[in-house]
């Protein structure tokens, strides 16, 4: 049960010590590190979503033959329509936007900013969650290293994501103390979306290749939908682009080696 906490924690403790750079950092991100950072992020997501969620559910579902990839294909597009929902029901703010997404509301920048961020962390801490679950269940696809890969490859991409919502919002008039909280609480989501799927392994486990590919489905609409836009807006650059092969690389290694 300790590694099962220490792995759902993990990804939670990477968004605090992003949020953390508030009281290193004198000035705003650059436009070009926040390029850089959500290229970054989006190639750690996407090498996640294929190694450590669909290839997992495609090799659980063997037994169904040349039909194998129907629980991955299902998850995947549920995993898709489930972000597309909140994404229109719960408003939100995006850190290089000025106009919010979702419902009218009379919650301020700060708050959207903050639920932005959070719409981000429910599919990675579903992801950790169900890997976590099928690692208490015995599943003999899901290994401790692997589920360790998975959990430290999601810290690794939610530092800049820390950073990018705590350094924004001090540059705004919030204190560092205030920033850095605000910024830490946007993954406060990820364990408890991720204790509660832990909890329910008995019942997660028949449906085990759906909930995998459901979170990879959830996490390439958030890279998709949001962090590609952003590390390809304004000038043109390919920093973007080699950020995204360093953390898709440095993703797929630790999967490989650990899992």
């Amino acid at each position: 049960m300790g590694t099962i906490i220490t792995g759902l924690l993990i990804p939670f403790a990477g968004t605090a010590a992003g949020a953390a750079c508030v009281f290193f950092l004198r000035n705003e991100l650059k436009v070009s590190v926040q390029k850089a950072l959500s290229g970054f992020a989006a190639g750690v997501m996407v090498a996640a979503s294929i190694w450590s969620l669909i290839v997992p559910a495609i090799e659980q579902s063997s037994d169904m033959g040349q039909l194998a990839f129907l629980p991955a294909f299902i998850g995947f597009w549920l995993g898709i329509l489930f972000l597309l929902v909140l994404d229109h029901v719960i408003p939100h703010l995006h850190v290089s936007e000025d106009k919010a997404e979702g419902p009218r509301s009379s919650l301020t920048r700060t708050a959207m900013l903050v639920l932005a961020v959070t719409l981000h962390n429910i599919p990675e801490g579903m992801a950790v969650g169900v890997v976590y679950a099928g690692l208490a269940s015995g599943s003999a696809s899901i290994t401790a290293g692997g589920a360790l890969a998975l959990a430290l490859g999601i810290a690794i991409q939610n530092f800049p994501e820390g950073a990018i919502i705590s350094m924004p919002l001090y540059a705004e008039g919030k204190s560092k103390p205030k920033s850095f909280v605000l910024g830490m609480l946007s993954g406060a989501v990820e364990p408890i979306f991720g204790g509660l799927t832990v909890l329910l392994a008995g019942l997660i486990v028949p449906a085990m290749p759906y909930l995998l590919s459901f979170a990879a489905g959830a996490m390439l609409y958030v890279v998709v939908e949001e962090l590609v836009p952003e590390m390809s807006e304004g000038e043109h650059s390919h920093l973007g682009v080699v950020a995204f092969a360093i953390g898709f690389s440095l993703m797929m290694a630790l999967d490989v080696a650990l899992g």
